[in-house]
């Protein structure tokens, strides 16, 4: 009889007992020994079964050798911890144990979790026989932020590359400031917390939570104290804030646990699936309003949303300063002979002109930017993979043009053509620039045709190029031509049409563009006489005519 059942009986019997009838009857009626009578009236829940103890003297002396090996495995290397059949071949070999495989396995598969979670209170309780746990926190409004980075997949461009998210988290109220870098680097760690400091309207006034990430910890020391990079001294006196720093390891994985759990919850939420984007800027734009949308959140059981909590403390935060911190480092590497910078283990491509030359680069968290003298040159996106190399193909045309032998088969050309910007129409146009002029000619024409990107839009080359390929053409001149007939209506790049007036007067006329054929023969012999001079003699003055006229 079920334990349900058995209450219903129970009320039944208690019933019909307060309408006088004794326990002889109601054992008849209800078809049960008089004792279970009794024990209805005397308690209306039924008694737990008790489940017979048997005495088991072999499997008992086994368990005790089984809990020693199972703490012997707890400073064991995790590769070398016992398995069920381990332990089973050690009782039967080392104890002479007469006990089955099964039962070991059911013992140890149970036991183990148990003996390592003794363990764990053990090392929290710090052996005084403390319990383990968590005690509830009460949160002062702006006294206390967290923050930590976890890692998130990305379709970069169409490639699934991993970043950084970086989590600004406030203790009281919960808002939340999320962005993606490239890596997580020094550059990243400062800029996310000016993001957070913008966009949070202030900084806490007690202090902020870290884990002992390297852009900020230089060594960990003694207790909570560290010794911390000097760029991080500065910015932290900068904003005026102290900085908190967990214990090492798990041990110290509470002390910021909202964070911890803000990481995961939010990609699960919005990065979910895997966002697909061209750029981070795009994605981090898409995260600001995520954060925004997520002020109506309510969190566990409080009463208030986020942005109601919020409201409340934004005024007790600290005011930001006048001017933001400057996030981005400045580096002063040297050009190699492959028109190279090396930045970290990553290297970028900068002009030919500067091959030699020390160059300023400024490195921000996902941008890199390279300067001569005070002039933009070069402008990357930041790599984070060791041994990365991001190429730009226009820096190499000046190179190309001496050397176009090594267009094919070189590394800026094979990223120019996976990002799209050396197209299928640049092809067709080298190919028949090839077939008609030999390589090397065809490379060169196809080099000229490159050099028009620096001054002109991308698509409008690109159309020049398909309506000289379409007039069976395959000179620069020409291609130049078409891009310009190509222009925007509204006169984009006006100061240069008007100083070339005969594509000013094709563009007006509206005509195909004509190309002369190329001679491919010797010109015939010119068999006409040689040209004279013989009868302008006339107009000479005759000796002595000149005194005359004088005289008269």
């Amino acid at each position: 009889m079920g334990q349900g059942n058995k209450v219903e009986l129970f009320a039944a019997i208690r019933w019909d007992h307060h309408q006088g009838l004794g326990v002889r009857a109601l054992a008849r009626k209800y078809e049960v020994h008089r004792r279970t009578v009794r024990v209805a009236l005397e308690s209306p829940v039924p008694p737990e079964r008790k489940a017979p103890s048997r005495e088991a003297p072999v499997r008992e002396a086994v368990a005790g050798w089984i809990d020693e090996m199972l703490r012997e495995d707890l400073e064991a290397p995790r590769k070398q911890r016992h398995t069920a059949r381990r332990i089973f071949e050690r009782l039967r070999d080392e104890h002479d144990a007469a006990v089955s495989y099964s039962y070991v396995c059911k013992y140890a598969g149970a036991r183990r979790p148990e003996i390592e979670a003794e363990a764990r209170d053990r090392d929290r309780a710090g052996g005084a026989g403390g319990a383990a746990g968590f005690v509830p926190q009460a949160k002062e409004p702006g006294a206390e932020a967290e923050v930590d980075f976890g890692d998130v997949a990305v379709r970069l461009a169409g490639q699934l590359v991993t970043c950084r998210l970086f989590a600004y988290r406030l203790s009281f109220s919960g808002r939340a400031v999320h962005r993606v870098f490239a890596s997580q680097a020094q550059e990243a760690f400062l800029e996310g917390h000016v993001t957070a400091f913008e966009v949070t309207g202030g900084v806490p006034w007690r202090h902020i939570r870290y884990d002992n990430l390297s852009p900020a910890v230089a060594k960990v020391l003694a207790g909570r104290s560290r010794a911390e990079t000097s760029r991080w001294l500065s910015f932290r006196s900068w904003y005026g804030f102290e900085a908190f720093y967990c214990e090492p390891g798990l041990e110290g994985a509470h002390e910021k646990g909202g964070v911890e759990g803000e990481i995961g919850r939010f990609r699960r939420r919005w990065m979910v699936p895997v966002p697909e984007v061209s750029s981070l800027s795009e994605l981090n734009a898409r995260l600001a309003e995520a954060d925004a949308a997520e002020d109506g959140r309510h969190i566990g059981y409080r009463p208030a949303a986020v942005g109601e909590d919020f409201a409340a403390e934004a005024p007790r935060l600290r005011q930001l300063p006048a001017e933001g911190f400057d996030t981005a480092s400045v580096l002063w590497p040297r050009a190699d002979k492959f028109a190279r910078v090396a930045v970290g283990k990553c290297r970028y491509s900068v002009p030919a002109r500067l091959i030699g030359a020390r160059v300023r680069v400024c490195l921000t968290a996902n941008e890199l930017r390279v300067f001569d003298g005070s002039r933009l040159a070069a402008v990357h996106p930041r790599l984070a993979a060791p041994g990365a190399e991001h190429l730009d193909l226009d820096h190499y045309l000046e190179i190309l043009v001496r050397k176009p032998g090594a267009l094919p088969g070189s590394a800026p050309l094979a990223q120019a053509r996976a990002a799209g910007t050396f197209t299928a129409v640049h092809d067709a146009f080298w190919a028949a620039a090839r077939a008609r002029l030999g390589d090397g000619a065809g490379t060169r024409a196809l080099i000229e045709v490159l050099l028009l990107h620096r001054r002109m839009p991308a698509g409008q080359v690109t159309a020049g190029i398909a309506a000289a390929l379409s007039a069976g053409s395959c000179s620069p001149d020409v291609v130049a031509v078409e891009a310009r007939k190509h222009a925007p209506a509204a006169g984009a790049d006006g100061a240069d049409v008007a100083a070339w007036p005969v594509l000013e007067r094709a563009r007006r006329q509206g005509g195909a563009v004509i190309t002369l054929p190329r001679r491919e023969g010797a010109l015939p012999a010119d068999r006409r006489s040689a040209p004279s001079v013989a009868a302008y003699d006339q107009l000479l003055p005759r000796p002595g005519t000149a005194g005359r006229e004088g005289a008269g």
